[in-house]
């Protein structure tokens, strides 16, 4: 069963609210888009060395890809959970967004 993209949403937004559930209970204060901005980071930065142990430059996990999938994933819920709280329709400005490098992409295809 394939799931949209508001599907795919609402899953990360919900494991966000299990979160701050969790950091109320722990008595931590509520992460903000800043806070989970720095996280992003990490987890970029967490990526960067996954993909550099694939093409063989460092040494990595024994199941490389599957390592790769779940950083991919936290990385995503990261970029959802973050337009989420900056109100942004992300789904919306990524199909947009789409659109413009696509013309982009071709009108310079035509000046080579």
């Amino acid at each position: 069963m394939s799931q949209t993209f508001a599907d795919l949403t609402q899953k990360a937004i919900a494991v966000r609210d299990h979160y701050n559930e969790l950091q109320k209970a722990d008595g931590h204060k509520l992460w903000n888009a800043q806070d989970r901005m720095a996280g992003f980071v990490g987890d970029v930065g967490d990526l960067s060395k996954l993909i550099m142990a694939k093409h063989g430059l460092r040494r990595g996990p024994q199941d490389i890809d599957a390592a790769l999938a779940h950083e991919l994933s936290d990385c995503l819920w990261s970029v959802m959970v973050i337009a989420d709280e900056l109100q942004i329709d992300l789904e919306q400005a990524f199909a947009k967004t789409m659109d413009e490098l696509r013309v982009r992409i071709e009108k310079e295809k035509a000046e080579v």
